[in-house]
């Protein structure tokens, strides 16, 4: 079996962040959003995996290479521009050849990997299987429509939902896709739809079996479920801690890399913080991630995503629910403030007053 991940898109809800970096390299837990998903088929025991990414990207090429550092073998599919994901399975083909095949979105994250759906797709014996999901605002998805627990219908982003279940970022298919990826037509936005290649599989009498996930499920497009991720991940991680730490409280997990020094501090975990960092007279408050190499000092800062080498110093106030790209500064001057909340690119610079 093989998979092929989405590496892909402009990622322009996550905007200033990914006007510098593919969003796909993000850090949830201090743990790319991308190692989620090769971790997960990894775990499948699927190590034949392709990645799809925008024509002269090389930033994930750079950071994963031939895959052999995750015990993978990585192949680079480039995609001319966003036509839609049944594009991406149409492009996919060649590497696919006549194998069975996951396909992952690689900006979703969940509890337990995929490893079950992939024995369920296996045993259900059928052409197409899905990763349905309870969701909220069903209008935003693909949606199932389901009787006598078996998919009848598949509708895109439909104003008026048949069901709640949501079509998840996880697919497994036969050989079959393709000749459906291959048949539909562009919708009206221009893109060829995957729930209209699930649509054909079932005008053409193929077999789609469907799981539900009973865990938390986080498709990461916006800022806000990125910090939704990251917490839902937080409250997974295991206390373990490196470095130094003086005259410090700590309550609830905190995981902590190499060299980090927290001196005359509070953390209230769960907290992770990255190698080499510095958190100094500060206040951590729970779900917050602090990358490699950063100082937090004479602040407080909760339910955040700090990024590598950024620095915050003399904000009274709390900062929290903010993303930080890599290297950022923000310097306050001591002066009462109100609470702060932030989403900024890499390299940006911020004076509180």
């Amino acid at each position: 079996m093989k998979a092929l991940i989405t590496a892909g898109g402009h990622g322009t809800r996550l905007r200033p962040i990914t006007h510098t970096q593919n969003k796909h390299l993000i850090p949830i837990a201090n743990k790319l959003m991308l190692d989620y998903a090769l971790e997960y088929v990894r775990q499948a025991n699927i190590i034949d995996v392709a990645i799809i990414i925008n024509v002269g990207d090389d930033s994930i090429r750079s950071e994963f290479g031939d895959g052999s550092s995750r015990n993978i073998k990585i192949t680079y599919i480039p995609q001319d521009a966003p036509l839609g994901l049944a594009h991406v399975v149409k492009i996919s083909e060649n590497f696919v050849g006549d194998d069975p095949f996951i396909f992952y979105l690689g900006d979703n994250i969940l509890v337990g990997g995929v490893s079950r759906f992939v024995t369920e797709f296996k045993n259900a014996n059928s052409n197409c299987h899905l990763a349905l999901s309870k969701v909220p605002d069903p209008n935003r998805f693909g949606v199932a429509e389901i009787k006598d627990n078996k998919i009848i219908g598949i509708e895109e982003k439909p104003s008026v939902p048949k069901s709640n279940l949501a079509v998840t970022g996880i697919y497994l298919y036969d050989n079959n896709i393709f000749e459906a990826v291959n048949n539909i037509k562009p919708s009206a936005r221009g893109e060829l739809e995957i729930s209209d290649a699930h649509q054909y599989l079932l005008d053409k009498g193929y077999h789609i079996s469907y799981s539900e996930i009973t865990g938390w499920w986080k498709d990461t497009g916006k800022p806000s479920d990125l910090l939704e991720a990251n917490r839902l991940v937080l409250d997974n991680i295991d206390d373990s801690r490196d470095g130094i730490i003086t005259n410090t409280e700590v309550s609830g997990n905190l995981q902590t890399g190499k060299n980090v020094k927290i001196i005359d501090s509070k953390i209230d975990g769960p907290v992770i913080i990255g190698d080499d960092s510095i958190i100094e007279n500060a206040h951590i408050t729970p779900h917050t991630s602090i990358g490699r190499r950063c100082e937090i000092i004479n602040s407080e800062v909760g339910y955040s995503i700090i990024m590598s080498d950024s620095k915050i110093k003399n904000v009274t106030d709390k900062i929290t629910g903010s993303l930080l790209g890599n290297d950022v500064q923000i310097i306050g001057n001591n002066k009462d403030q109100s609470s702060h909340r932030f989403i900024l690119g890499d390299q940006s610079r911020i004076e509180v007053d």
